[in-house]
């Protein structure tokens, strides 16, 4: 039975973190079947996919009514707190490893490999390359032949895109402000400002992705270029999508009348999440793009 107290608050037990294993696990199998070419594969990611989705909603929306009808106290307010802090900070080691990886490559690897003319005769050591055996890189914005490719272009869509993500954050921040004065209007508006700066955001990747396959001749197989392109644009574009969703859950919430200006470790967590995404990407534009 929960206990909320001022000293400790003791959950119920529960079946929702079994229940997640056992989804992850179906998903990861499945996955495992998928690439191997089993046909069963999909089915077991489909089932793997729905616990999870599931479990979400029923789990989440637990701790939602247990947060709306006063159950947790200071501690466990603080937990959660220290929970989102350290969950944080691992997506800033996950993403300072690919960013560690490209330095890697473009300071150290790329470097010693046109050192010596006689391991690979023409390999010319600048960046962007796809190494020495990969497609040969043209100008920006120039239409690549047979084995070239162009790389992305900061000054187009990626710099809509920081301009949006960094509006974005101004939104989430008013918005906040607003509920810190009980003015839900303002709260809400600012909610679904920062959701439709999101869902822009997006689809202006998505447009870069198909220009990219399509008329660059830049896809994820174009040697070391590629991939650091895309796994660094790729993994922030998830958890982008991933903010995205959690500011709809927030905004529905808002509607429905919870947080209180004392009481909304919910959105603030949120925010949390979304300023960091929104300086993961300046990281990006600046270092994958620019330079």
């Amino acid at each position: 039975m929960s206990t909320a107290n001022s000293n400790y608050y003791l959950p119920n037990p529960s079946a929702w973190p079994i229940i997640t294993s056992v989804g992850l696990f179906a998903l990861a199998v499945g996955f495992i079947l998928l690439m191997n070419g089993i046909g069963a594969g999909p089915w077991v990611m489909l089932v793997g996919t729905a616990l999870i989705v599931y479990m979400m909603f029923r789990w989440f929306g637990q701790v939602i009514g247990e947060s709306e009808s006063g159950t947790y106290n200071e501690q466990v307010d603080r937990s959660f707190r220290w929970g989102m802090a350290w969950f944080i900070f691992s997506e800033v080691m996950f993403f300072a490893a690919f960013f560690g990886a490209l330095f890697y490559v473009r300071q150290f690897a790329v470097q010693w490999l046109g050192a010596d003319d006689l391991l690979w005769p023409g390999f010319d050591a600048t960046w962007p390359t796809a190494g020495p055996k990969g497609p040969v890189p043209v100008p920006h914005d120039t239409v690549p032949g047979l084995n070239q490719f162009s790389p992305m272009g900061a000054w187009g869509i990626p710099a809509i895109n920081t301009l949006i993500l960094l509006t974005s954050g101004a939104t989430v921040t008013w918005a906040h402000w607003g509920l810190l004065k009980n003015n839900r209007a303002q709260l809400i508006t600012g909610l679904f400002l920062t959701v439709a700066l999101g869902v822009t955001f997006l689809a202006l990747q998505a447009f870069e992705y198909i220009h990219a396959y399509t008329e660059l001749g830049l896809t994820l197989k174009t040697g070391v270029y590629g991939a650091t392109f895309f796994m660094l644009t790729g993994f922030h574009g998830f958890h982008v999508t991933m903010g995205t969703i959690m500011l709809i859950v927030i905004l529905a919430r808002s509607i429905a009348g919870h947080f209180r200006p004392d009481h909304h470790f919910g959105f603030e967590a949120v925010a949390w999440y979304w300023h960091f995404v929104d300086v993961v990407w300046l990281g990006l534009f600046i270092f994958v793009y620019w330079f």
